[in-house]
Formats: structure tokens, sequence, C-alpha cells
């Protein structure tokens, strides 16, 4: 089987892990190319963030992708959960060029429902570069859930079609986690590590799964 050529568009180093980790890790180990995009640095729209906690916010990235297996990500500079103040086109331009010369066929991104102001404006980029013309290399968008944003938006319409049983990788997807862990809260919260695995064991019990992540596919063409 040919390998794919796989981007993952994300706002904010963590989502990746939250979103998708398991999903990564698998294409990565079955032979498949992963891009990964961050639009912000995480952390810096905080009160009194400091350098400091950029540079190692930068390092638990790094961690994470190493854990996942990707290689090739690029992290971008626009200002944390403040991506509404630039215009949609400036955005569009930035990752344009990152991509250029890389032509993926499968793009995981935010889902259009989130709370996160950030999440949104990286799907709608997405949705925007990525538009269906006849030239477009893409041939399946899937969209994905972070726990919290996802889930606490009034009247959020993430309904996932697709489940892809991560049992194997389970443990990459939280070591992956681990990188972050001052992202983590304590249960009950949503975004705790009980949380997040109940999750993965809930989306894996309604399809007959141990371990799994779920995703809306929100554009598929088969030739």
């Amino acid at each position: 089987m040919m390998s794919k050529k796989i981007l993952v568009l994300v706002a904010h180093s963590d989502d990746e892990a939250l979103g998708c980790g398991g999903t990564i890790a698998k294409h990565i180990r079955s032979g498949d190319h992963v891009k990964l995009i961050f639009m912000t640095n995480g952390v810096g729209s905080r009160e009194n963030s400091s350098s400091l906690e950029i540079e190692e916010r930068n390092s638990s990235l790094k961690k994470s992708c190493e854990i996942l297996g990707v290689k090739d990500y690029v992290q971008l500079n626009f200002e944390d959960n403040k991506m509404d103040m630039y215009p949609l086109l400036d955005i569009i331009k930035e990752v344009s060029s990152v991509l250029k010369g890389y032509d993926p066929e499968l793009i995981y991104t935010h889902h259009s429902s989130d709370l996160n102001v950030d999440h949104r404006i990286t799907h709608d980029v997405c949705f925007t570069i990525f538009r269906p013309q006849p030239f477009c290399s893409v041939v399946e968008i899937r969209t994905f859930e972070v726990p919290s944003s996802t889930h606490w938006n009034t009247g959020s319409s993430f309904t996932p079609n697709l489940f892809v049983d991560i049992k194997e990788v389970k443990e990459l997807k939280m070591k992956s986690l681990k990188c972050y862990d001052e992202e983590i809260r304590e249960f009950p919260h949503a975004r705790s590590y009980r949380g997040i695995e109940s999750l993965i064991v809930f989306r894996g019990s309604t399809v007959g799964l141990e371990a799994a992540e779920a995703f809306c596919i929100e554009r598929k063409i088969e030739r």
C-alpha cells in the first residue's frame, strides 16, 4: 500500500494529542507522512505569561511529536486566543506559504462548532485553502473533538461518523498528553486524564471497540 500525505492543522500545541494523537501514531506506523502545523504558541494569551513558559511549551510540543513519531512540524506565530484579530486572508496566506510544495490527501482539523475561537478560525482557514477545486489534492477532510472545547459550546453539532481503533497506540496518545501535563485538570474536568480516557473508552464502546478516537468526515471524494 502506498503511503499517504497527511496534514494535521491545529490551533494550539496539545490539540494534536487531545484530538487525534492515537490516529497520528497509527498513520506514522503505517508509513504515512504526517505534517503538523500549529497556529499559535498555545500559552501567550495567559496573564503574566513569560518567554520561559513559551519556551517550555515549545519543548513540550517537540516531545509530543517525538512520541507520536512526527518529524515534520511547523509552529506559526499568531497570537494565542486572539486569532480573530487577524484578517482571515492574512492567516490563509501564511499557512499556504508553509504548505507550498506539500499536497496532502487527508486532513485533520478542528470541528466548526468548537467554543474556542482559535479552533473555529483554524477550521475556516483549512476549508478555505482546500476548497474542492479541480486541482485540489485533498480527497478527505476529518474534524476531531477536543475535550471541553468541542463539548462546552451550546448547540454543538459534533456527531462522529468515523471511529478509529487506537487500542494498540492508546498509550502513545496518553504519553504525548503527559508532555502537556500543565494543561491537564483534576477530574471530573473534561480535560483530566480520567476524563480523556473515559472519552476514548466511550467512543470505542459505541462501535464495539475497546478504545477509539472519533471524527466527522466533512468531505470525502472517491475517484
